[in-house]
């Protein structure tokens, strides 16, 4: 029983489910009907609104067609009375501008430039339009009226505001450029800034619309005059002051070592310096008031020639600087040309001119003055780099004009050096022009003079002589290279001299005294080697030249020494007779009364003759004596202690020996000394 009532309850289960799942079956199909009736209502309804939109649109279309038209009709009416408004202007341009531009630019510049602009539109308006009215004739009338003031403007704000440098102010430039490190480059203001502006606006305009290169002519003539006017102004301020004590220069350029050579060798360092920034009141200055002597004068004309043309260069690339504002870009460097033209002419006639003075000079062997142009050729080398660079783009012959004036600098120069060793080779002997004591002559002194003086241009100089060379070497020479032609030079002026002095020796009659002169002579060359960078430059091509000179001073001792051989032959057992014991023969006695006369009347000669000579050289002096002193009195104490006290010669000694070996010495000290 129990498994039928299984099986119930599971039919019964079964049943149930299937029921459940009829109900959700129809629940699911009376929900899908309902939403195709929904989805049908939808349609409809879209359908009906779709209608509806196309119908609105078939209204709204034709309206919003005839609005873009209305709209479009609007614009073109309005455009087509702007044109006229446009139009009619262009009419009354002329009487609208007519009193700026008769009033001209100046106080008003934009306001003319905006005239200007107006009258060019009308121009081309009337040009493309209507050529033939009466208006093109009258705005183009106005048109050049304008283009004229502009120019006349252009040319008055320049030359009105266009002033000379201040020497002041250039010699600060100066001073900024070459002596103040780490400080910025002095900068000069040629035009005030609005003015500048103004012609710089002016120029823009020109260069764009006018046409017309004219205003470049007249800038580069009136920049011209202001920058000739700036370097004569730095002339006339030198001037001025070239015996005022005490005037300030400049509060920039400091103090510098003098560099045109003077009669006496001024003590400087071994290298060569510029003397560009040396200040100038040292030349001028410090006569404190007195006359400019001849050789002050050229002090001023050299140093004040070197100012300019350092002012130059500073000058010339402020004036660049200036013109690139002003002028295109195009023409710069032509305008600049042309606006240093007649200033770099004016230093280059002058640069001549020293080179000229230069040449006469040395025809009259007048060689100091010659060694003006040291400085300025070292000068203008040292410049030239700085010269090249603002110069760059100008014409050939501008830029060469430096180069042609150096290399004329450094052919004259270098002639003057072989016509100075040639001078020294050819200098007349004459009998006046020796001194009577055998002191060191004017030609020596001279010599040595130029040469010291010539220290202070070494490396100018060995260029000088190197310029002049033709081998290959000399084309690309070298500082050591100028240095030997230098040293090679010297040595040949030395080597004149020695000949020249030897020749010279030989006019007097007393061999002792032409050694002495020698003596003098070599003594004092050598001495001068020592004390300066002379020996050390001639020993770059001559081995010890101090002891050549040295060995030459001692041949000339020897040679004053052998002037005492007579006298102290009298006192010397040369040809002495052998004494047998005390008593002497008549003729032994005679003999040696013959001696000791021979000696005294020698000695007292030779000493009031020796005695006005003269060696300068304390040293030497004292050396020479002290070595006759000693030879005299070895030889004569000898001899008066062998016969004077030795033997008696005769009744009356005091007649003979009239000299005590100590007497002897003491007229031995006084050679060589007039005031003894």
């Amino acid at each position: 029983m129990i498994p039928n009532e299984e099986t119930s309850g599971r039919k019964k289960e079964i049943e149930g489910k299937l029921k459940q799942e009829e109900e959700m079956l129809t629940f699911i199909k009376e929900s899908l009907d309902k939403s195709d009736q929904l989805t049908n209502n939808m349609v409809s309804i879209l359908s009906s609104f779709e209608s509806r939109l196309m119908k609105l649109e078939n209204s709204i279309i034709p309206v919003h067609k005839q609005t873009e038209t209305l709209q479009r009709l609007q614009e073109n009416v309005e455009r087509t009375l702007s044109c006229l408004d446009h139009v009619i202007s262009y009419y009354h341009v002329a009487t609208e501008t007519e009193r700026v531009i008769r009033e001209g630019p100046s106080g008003r510049l934009e306001e003319y430039l905006s005239c200007i602009a107006k009258i060019q539109k009308a121009v081309e308006y009337f040009q493309d339009n209507n050529p033939d009215s009466p208006e093109l004739n009258t705005v183009k009338s106005l048109f050049e009226r304008g283009k004229e003031s502009l120019d006349a403007e252009f040319r008055n704000l320049l030359q009105r505001h266009s002033k000379p440098v201040p020497p002041i102010l250039i010699l600060d430039l100066i001073g900024t450029d070459e002596e103040i490190e780490g400080q910025e480059e002095g900068i000069l203001e040629h035009l005030p800034e609005g003015i500048l502006q103004d012609i710089i606006r002016i120029s823009q305009w020109l260069i764009e619309y006018g046409r017309n290169q004219d205003f470049m002519n007249v800038y580069y003539q009136i920049r011209s005059s202001q920058l000739d006017r700036s370097i004569k102004g730095l002339k006339e301020h030198f001037r001025k002051n070239s015996a005022t004590p005490g005037v300030p220069y400049s509060p920039i350029v400091p103090n510098k070592k003098k560099d045109t050579p003077t009669k006496k060798p001024a003590k400087r360092p071994g290298h060569e310096q510029d003397s560009r920034s040396r200040h100038h009141g040292e030349t001028m200055g410090e006569k404190h008031g007195t006359p400019l002597g001849k050789e002050d004068v050229l002090d001023f004309e050299i140093d004040t020639y070197m100012y300019c043309i350092s002012a130059f260069v500073r000058l010339a690339q402020s004036e660049y600087q200036l013109l690139m504002d002003i002028i295109p870009e195009h023409h710069q460097k032509k305008t600049f040309d042309s606006l240093i033209q007649e200033t770099l002419d004016n230093l280059m006639l002058e640069g001549e001119n020293i080179v000229l003075a230069a040449k006469k000079a040395n025809s009259r062997h007048d060689f100091t003055s010659v060694l003006s142009i040291f400085p300025i050729l070292r000068h203008l080398k040292l410049l030239k780099p700085e010269f090249d660079k603002v110069l760059q783009g100008t014409a050939a012959s501008t830029k060469n004009k430096l180069p042609n004036l150096i290399n004329s600098i450094e052919t004259t120069g270098a002639k003057a050096l072989e016509d100075f060793a040639d001078s020294i080779k050819n200098d007349p002997d004459k009998e006046n022009s020796m001194s009577k004591d055998g002191t060191v002559h004017e030609l020596t002194s001279n010599a040595i003079l130029f040469l010291q003086q010539l220290l202070e241009f070494q490396e100018t100089a060995g260029a000088m002589l190197a310029s002049q060379e033709s081998s290959s070497t000399a084309s690309s020479y070298s500082t050591e290279f100028s240095r030997r032609l230098l040293s090679t030079y010297i040595c040949k002026v030395l080597g004149n001299l020695q000949l020249k002095l030897l020749s010279k020796s030989k006019m007097y009659e007393d061999l002792a005294l032409g050694a002495i002169f020698l003596h003098n002579n070599y003594n004092y060359i050598l001495k001068s080697l020592e004390k300066s960078e002379l020996m050390q430059l001639v020993s770059v091509t001559q081995k010890n030249p101090d002891s050549l000179y040295r060995e030459h001073i001692e041949q000339q001792i020897q040679t004053y020494q052998r002037s005492w051989l007579k006298v102290i032959d009298y006192v010397s057992d040369k040809n002495m007779p052998a004494l047998q014991g005390a008593k002497l023969k008549d003729k032994e006695r005679q003999i040696i009364k013959e001696r000791f006369k021979g000696f005294n009347e020698g000695l007292e000669e030779i000493c009031k003759i020796q005695k006005s000579w003269a060696i300068p050289d304390k040293r030497q002096r004292e050396r020479i004596r002290q070595a006759q002193k000693t030879i005299v009195q070895e030889v004569y104490g000898a001899f008066l202690h062998k016969y004077g006290t030795g033997v008696s010669f005769t009744k009356n000694p005091d007649k003979y020996i009239k000299y005590s070996v100590e007497h002897v010495g003491d007229m031995i000290e006084r050679l060589f000394d007039t005031s003894a």
